[in-house]
């Protein structure tokens, strides 16, 4: 059996050969084990023929949580069909000297966050981005965008790799196509239409027989499992100021797998009263037809009504007739806008107008449609063998004398006992992994809920008896209150399991402690652990917390390993392309 989804870089980077050799050897290679897979012998596939025979089509990837990864694992899998030899890679896997090296190329690219690039993609768009980067002539290539249009900078990664690589000289087999979050059916037209082109340009022809994609469960987030809930509680304390629930879910016969670092991705339902909230404000009854559903069972299931999206917005500025909303509209000032929106929800928006009469079928067009939540697994399937388990904080405020929630955690939390029943499905995230080598150390960051993968990463670790030192970071606000899976954790420490844990609750003294403090105490020998291979992941929030562990990090490398900045930088980016440095953060 050959695998023809051959990976960047085609041969280790120690070797003694240029970036166009590496490329030429990856392809004879694939060729020749095509030719023997065939039944043509060692001695029928000679480097000549073998190169002959097999047309490549690269296909990279940037991705943040797996989307992209599976949508570019779809297009070699058309390809392959079409008469190409796939090659799949992450972007920072490529150097510039080998996508110069390219001849077709396809780019599938998330955009994480407000705009940017998703961790893997980040060295791959300094790169491209500078101005010692090659002409790119003899490149064709098509970029597919992933982003959501809730955020202003939508599909601004492919964007900018779109354009980037025209300035370069290289040439479209299509034209970039960015996809909302239902990008299924889009990604898969637009990857129909541009592996013909890509082929003509090629002249490619079959190649043997490949090794076949593994089967997925068929559940996704338009066909959605429906899991019944085995336990739902809260972990955290009585007098905790948060409210986070370790709830589990039966895989029954759904024929679902994951592994540790993956996520589950969950259908919520609208919370019934904000449904209530939204009928009376329209004056419409839950029955009233709308293009041929009811109007109830769209506000349910079927829309997004608690965010407001920039439709909404843009829709009921001009109604609402309030300076405040005005202001900020009209100025274009993206942090003034979120600082007017922190804590309204779409409800509060036509509530500024409170006696406009709105047509309900108008309002509904301003609505996108109602998302999963994809939240990081909790459980190892080795630990729990056909269960699934989370850890979810319940987002709850009050605004205006109403209550809110999310849309999401709270459906959970409130509707979701033990024995009832709610759809999903997995997305995994294989850049988030335990490592291979049992052997080598595990340093995992996850203050708050981010510690859910690494409840899951140390029952992994303990199902495969590896011997690998594991160090844990871990706080919140209060010991007594916050310290969630507090007895599981302790249990780790004594078997000999959790090599080390360090916490940080950070209201428990006069001066705020956090995990990056704990970091910088204990430098020395984190660096050391670095040194002897280890591995390096944070989960958690995107916005502070996880660049505040970036920036211990490098400061970390730059004292203990007696670096520059600049060779701080360059020693995490080789974290990075080791896949040792890997965040899930959100």
């Amino acid at each position: 059996m050959t695998d023809t989804n051959t990976k960047v870089p085609y041969i280790p980077g120690d070797a003694p050969f240029s970036g166009e050799q590496r490329l030429w050897l990856g392809g004879f290679l694939a060729g020749l084990h095509s030719r023997l897979a065939a039944g043509g012998g060692a001695a029928a596939a000679t480097p000549a023929t073998a190169a002959a025979e097999v047309k490549h089509l690269d296909i990279l990837f940037g991705t943040q949580t797996g989307n992209a990864e599976t949508v570019a694992e779809d297009a070699a899998t058309l390809a392959r069909t079409r008469g190409f030899t796939p090659r799949l890679a992450e972007m920072d896997d490529v150097s510039m000297e080998q996508l110069a090296a390219m001849q077709n190329v396809i780019i599938v690219v998330s955009t994480y966050g407000e705009g940017e690039m998703p961790d893997n993609a980040h060295q791959f768009w300094g790169a491209l981005s500078a101005s010692t980067a090659p002409r790119l002539e003899a490149l064709n290539y098509g970029v597919l965008a992933l982003g959501d249009t809730s955020y202003d900078e939508f599909c601004q990664a492919g964007k900018l790799v779109d354009t980037r690589l025209e300035q370069l000289g290289a040439k479209r087999l299509a034209a970039r196509v960015d996809c909302d979050v239902d990008f299924e059916d889009a990604a898969e037209a637009w990857i129909a239409a541009t592996i013909p082109d890509a082929g003509s340009i090629a002249a490619a022809v079959p190649v043997a027989d490949a090794t076949p994609k593994a089967e997925k469960s068929g559940w996704g987030r338009k066909n959605p499992y429906l899991a019944t809930t085995l336990d739902n509680r809260v972990v955290s304390g009585a007098d905790s100021a948060k409210e986070i629930r370790h709830i589990a879910f039966d895989l029954g016969d759904s024929g679902m797998t994951y592994e540790a670092g993956d996520a589950l991705c969950v259908m919520p339902v609208n919370n019934p009263t904000l449904v209530q909230g939204w009928l009376d404000r329209l004056s419409a009854g839950a029955d009233t037809d709308i293009g041929g559903r009811a109007l109830g069972d769209l506000l349910t299931t079927g829309l997004e009504i608690m965010t407001p999206s920039r439709d909404l917005i843009r829709a009921i500025e001009p109604l609402a007739h309030n300076d405040e909303l005005s202001h900020v509209v009209g100025n274009g000032d993206k942090e003034a806008l979120d600082a007017y929106l922190w804590g309204k929800d779409a409800l509060d928006l036509l509530n500024l107008a409170p006696d406009l009469a709105l047509d309900p079928a108008e309002v509904v067009n301003w609505l996108k449609p109602l998302q999963h939540r994809a939240y990081s697994i909790s459980s190892s399937p080795k630990a729990h063998p056909g269960e699934v388990h989370l850890t979810v904080a319940a987002v709850r405020w009050m605004h205006d004398n109403r209550a809110h929630g999310g849309v999401c955690s709270t459906f959970l939390a409130d509707h979701m006992p033990a024995g009832e029943q709610t759809g999903i499905f997995m997305s995994p995230n294989k850049s988030f992994r335990v490592p291979e080598d049992d052997s080598v150390p595990m340093i995992m960051v996850g203050p708050g809920t981010g510690i859910a993968p690494f409840r899951a990463f140390l029952e992994e670790r303990r199902e495969r008896g590896a011997n690998g030192a594991n160090w844990l970071f871990f706080g919140d606000q209060h010991r007594a209150s916050d310290f969630i899976y507090e007895d599981e954790i302790s249990a780790f420490s004594a078997s000999g399991l959790l090599s080390r844990l360090d916490l940080a609750f950070s209201r428990d003294q006069a001066e705020k402690v956090y995990v990056q403090h704990r970091m910088a105490e204990n430098g020395k020998d984190l660096f050391a652990q670095l040194e002897e291979g280890g591995y390096f992941y944070v989960c958690g929030d995107a916005t502070r917390m996880a660049r505040d562990v970036d920036d211990a990090l490098h400061q970390i490398v730059a004292t203990h390993g007696g670096l520059s900045q600049d060779g701080a930088v360059a020693y995490v980016n080789a974290l990075k392309r080791d896949k040792r440095y890997v965040r899930d953060v959100y």
